[in-house]
């Protein structure tokens, strides 16, 4: 309206000129390259954004954990405190996540978030042969490792992965990511990290065996992401596939993404968010040592602006046998029940946990349980007893109100910081003493 405005304005002063058409068509040209040049400047400030503000919560069940950083500018060194606008996990309700059957294993051997890392460096637990750096993020708790180079990146301290075992971890993309840009991969393969591990026909030559996974926020038409697969043998490739998911999807603004890994045995599920984007059961091949972990970008980046933060890594080994240690042995701990920092809002990717153990409460109508929270020991001990009982009580409050288990089976308490499960020296053996545990009454 503006636009069509000044060129009325500029007809009426020219009427009288003997040469007005051609005026009126450069006025025409000078008006169109004023709005372009607005539209310009605002597709590069959005381009020149680097990480998303989601609330995502830390990675090993939502303890106080806190970091702090001035803005920067996306990639500088004291890049802390970066934006970019994008949707957020915050308002994701457990309903939404009614289909989430995934459960985490029960004794948790990483939880990374990169919190003993310097800003600017690049981790001193992981190898690469690239680059990359440790970046905050307004909004998010702890630290994120942001890539954006042909590379491999490797957490050195995986040294074995358990027939049956969880990983999940967040990724952080920008928006209007690049269809051309490279996949972020993961894989879990087998015999070690010494053989030519950087070497990209590492698979081939090295006849390893495994599994690579890969998500991508943008396919060729914008309008969803990608997830792929592929599965080795002695180094050949046994199947790939490529399957579309609208969970990772930046011309959307969905540029946050939760990635849960669930291996058992031969089988292997992953989940973006609460979807499951692949289930097969015959991806890992059998009588293998699986032991390394590895995150790769393949060729770099189409934009400059293109990149990928990962955070929140968490490995657990085991497959939860809910019914047998609640029935039979008495009690079941679990720590797949997750709740928002120093608070007793459970996160929605907590649904698969909680159906579990709701189903188990369904069919043995006889059993009562008292629900116990556990903390870790950072902070007082008043402030972590009270965290635990809210808790406990939220979870009681959910198992009524989800999935109609009655009030009258069920008692809840907590116990703070007073009875670890684990040291309180490592990330690791925190997140083990934050817990949530059911006990047979």
């Amino acid at each position: 309206m503006k636009t069509l405005l000044i060129i009325l304005s500029i007809m009426i002063t020219l009427m009288a000129d003997a040469q007005f058409g051609n005026l009126l068509d450069r006025a025409k040209q000078k008006a169109k390259n004023k709005v372009n040049q607005k539209i310009d400047q605002k597709i590069d400030r959005a381009i020149g954004n680097a990480v998303d503000s989601v609330d995502a919560g830390v990675s090993s069940g939502g303890k106080k954990t806190s970091s702090s950083g001035k803005q920067g500018a996306p990639g500088s060194p004291a890049d802390e405190g970066n934006n970019i606008s994008s949707s957020t996990t915050a308002s994701a309700s457990l309903k939404s996540y009614s289909k989430f059957d995934f459960v985490p294993g029960d004794k948790i051997l990483v939880a990374e978030d990169f919190m003993q890392d310097a800003i600017g460096d690049f981790p001193a637990k992981w190898n690469t042969n690239a680059s990359g750096e440790v970046v905050t993020v307004n909004g998010q708790t702890g630290h994120w490792l942001m890539v954006n180079k042909k590379g491999r990146y490797i957490p050195e301290y995986i040294t074995s992965l358990p027939e049956n075992f969880t990983m999940q971890f967040d990724v952080i993309c920008n928006e209007k990511f690049s269809f051309y840009s490279n996949f972020l991969q993961f894989y879990f393969v087998s015999d070690g990290q010494e053989k030519g591990i950087m070497d990209y026909s590492f698979l081939e030559t090295g006849k390893r065996s495994g599994v690579k996974l890969g998500i991508h926020p943008c396919t060729a038409g914008n309008n969803g992401g990608s997830a792929l697969i592929e599965t080795y043998d002695d180094g050949n490739r046994v199947l790939n596939n490529e399957t579309a998911t609208n969970q990772f999807n930046s011309y959307a603004g969905k540029t946050f993404v939760k990635v849960s890994v669930w291996r058992q045995k031969q089988r292997i599920r992953m989940y973006l968010n609460e979807e499951k984007v692949l289930d097969l059961p015959r991806a890992f091949p059998a009588g293998k040592n699986y032991n390394t972990v590895l995150f790769e970008i393949w060729s770099g980046m189409h934009n400059d602006a293109d990149r990928y933060l990962i955070s929140n890594v968490r490995l657990a080994a085991g497959a939860p046998d809910t019914r047998n240690k609640l029935i039979t042995e008495g009690k079941f701990i679990t720590h797949g029940i997750l709740f928002d920092v120093n608070s007793d809002k459970i996160k929605p990717e907590s649904y698969g946990a909680l159906k579990d153990i709701a189903a188990v409460l369904s069919e043995n109508a006889g059993v009562r349980v008292k629900i116990i929270g556990h903390t870790d020991a950072d902070g007082d001990d008043k402030t972590n007893l009270e965290l635990s009982k809210k808790r406990a009580e939220a979870v009681k409050a959910s198992l009524i109100t989800e999935f109609a288990i009655d009030s009258s089976r069920m008692e809840s308490d907590g116990k703070g910081k007073t009875q670890p499960i684990d040291k309180n020296t490592s990330p690791e053996g925190k997140a083990n003493n934050r817990r949530v545990e059911f006990v047979k009454l």
